[in-house]
Parts: C-alpha cells; sequence; structure tokens
C-alpha cells in the first residue's frame, strides 16, 4: 500500500522538514510508504555536486524575482522548481519491496513512471542512454514548434533521489505548466546540450495539474506494483497525527554520513 497525499503549495524549506519527519517515521515502522504530490515557490536547489557556475543569474536578481537557493543532501548539481511543476517526494523503502529495489533500478522505475504519465496525455517521451531523466523525443505527435530547437529533444522531468538506511526522499519535478524561461536562472543540472520542455509547451496548451497528479499516481501504482491509496491530509496516515512545520531549516549538507545518492 503507497499513501498519496497532494499538498498543493509548499515552501522548499518547508518540505525538506517534512521529509526528514517521514522519513524517521518510515525508519521506525510507523507509517508505510508514501508519496507526496506538490507544487513549490520559485527556488533553485544545488545537490552535493553542484557547481556555482550553472547558477547563471545574480543573487541581486534572484532576489527581485523572488527565488530562493536552498543547499540539499541529494546528489547531483543544479535544478530550478517552480509554479506548474509537479514535484514528486516518494517515501518508500525499498526494503519492503519483493525483491528489494536497489537505488539504479529505483529511479528507473521512476522514470518509467513519468514515462507512462507522459503518454497519458499524448507525449512521447523516453530516457537518453548516459542520462537520468525524461526526455520527449523529437519526433513525437504531440510537438509544436517551427525551429529546428522547438523540434529538439527536450529534458520534460528531473529525478534526484536521497537514500539513507532504504528510505529514499527527495524524487522527481515533472514540468506541466512550467514557465520554462526561469530556467535561463541556471544550466539545469549541468546539461546544456538539451533544451528544458512542458507538457503545456508540447501539447501547446495549459494541463490540469490535478489530472496529471491523478496519472502520476496511478502509474507508480503500476510500475511498483503497490496498491495506491489518496488520503486527505498526513494526519491520515497512521502513527501520531503530525503537522507541516512552517519554519525553514537552515541549509544541509550532509545528513549523519549514513547515505547514498543518485541524482539527474
Amino acid at each position: 500500500m503507497i499513501s498519496v497525499v497532494q499538498l498543493g503549495t509548499v515552501e522548499y524549506g518547508t518540505a525538506l522538514e517534512l521529509q526528514r519527519s517521514l522519513i524517521e517515521r518510515r525508519k521506525r515502522g510507523e507509517i508505510g510508504d508514501v508519496l507526496l504530490l506538490l507544487e513549490h515557490p520559485r527556488v533553485i536547489t544545488l545537490g552535493r555536486n553542484a557547481k556555482a557556475a550553472n547558477v547563471i543569474a545574480a543573487p541581486e536578481e534572484l532576489a527581485t524575482r523572488g527565488v530562493e537557493v536552498f543547499e540539499c543532501d541529494r546528489g547531483g548539481d543544479v535544478t530550478y522548481h517552480g509554479p506548474g511543476q509537479l514535484v514528486g517526494y516518494p517515501i518508500f523503502d525499498l526494503r519492503g519491496f519483493t525483491p528489494p529495489i536497489g537505488a539504479v533500478e529505483f529511479v528507473r522505475r521512476l522514470e518509467e513512471v513519468l514515462i507512462r504519465t507522459c503518454a497519458d496525455f499524448g507525449i512521447a517521451a523516453e530516457r537518453v542512454a548516459g542520462m537520468t531523466g525524461v526526455w520527449t523525443r523529437a519526433d513525437s505527435p504531440g510537438r509544436h514548434g517551427d525551429t529546428e530547437k522547438d523540434r529538439a529533444q527536450g529534458k520534460i522531468a528531473a529525478i534526484g533521489v536521497h537514500i539513507s538506511r532504504g528510505v529514499t526522499s527527495h524524487g522527481f519535478a515533472l514540468n506541466v505548466n512550467t514557465d520554462l524561461s526561469d530556467f535561463e536562472l541556471i544550466v539545469p543540472c549541468g546539461i546544456v546540450q538539451k533544451p528544458v520542455t512542458s507538457m503545456a509547451k508540447e501539447l501547446d496548451k495549459a494541463v490540469s495539474l490535478d489530472e496529471v497528479a491523478e496519472a502520476v499516481a496511478r502509474r507508480c501504482g503500476e510500475v511498483f506494483a503497490g496498491e495506491m491509496q489518496w488520503v486527505k491530509t498526513l494526519d491520515e496516515l497512521p502513527g501520531r497525527p503530525m503537522g507541516v512545520p512552517m519554519r525553514a531549516p537552515e541549509e544541509i549538507r550532509r545528513l549523519r554520513g549514513e547515505s547514498e545518492e543518485t541524482w539527474a
């Protein structure tokens, strides 16, 4: 059983604290696997392997545009979150699957969830050898645009996870109605040779974030062979009630040095 909670818009710092709490509860067996679906206000996040040069915008410009910057405990480089982007944070105990799932297999399954979700909306998406994440196919029937750049393969979803004693955190970001101009503030994931795209750009129309969330949950159940149960609030999860903290935590670099991570 995987519980799905759709939280709406959540500050990034709050989401970090929330994940910490859920991770500890999952490790203690107080709750089952949980998939958090949400949006973030504009924020740039830096993983453990982030290069400062990949944040192109000056601090003054970021402040003017209301973009926060956070360091976090996933591996990898720089990425962006913002309105219109569906972010998913799976808090899964990989040891509970039969057979247990390893880090690489977990990431491949997340990619498959997103590929199938895109297909539900008529967007052909695929993996790219040697990279993590999901890209549109250049020959996708849903592609719109007349220029060669518009027809090029575009990155539609990023994946970055952290695994601590078998329990996952962080996850994926699927560009639904995202303002793609915000990606100009960074070199997304340190990859310069492929543009960033969104479902709205591919389909030339806005897409319901709720419908995408439903598709993601359904496809997650298929790929992870689990029953998906929607719950309205975190207090409906098994165990003692918990509130969502409202103050952002300090920037974090490591989580007790006990973890492995993978990123795209």
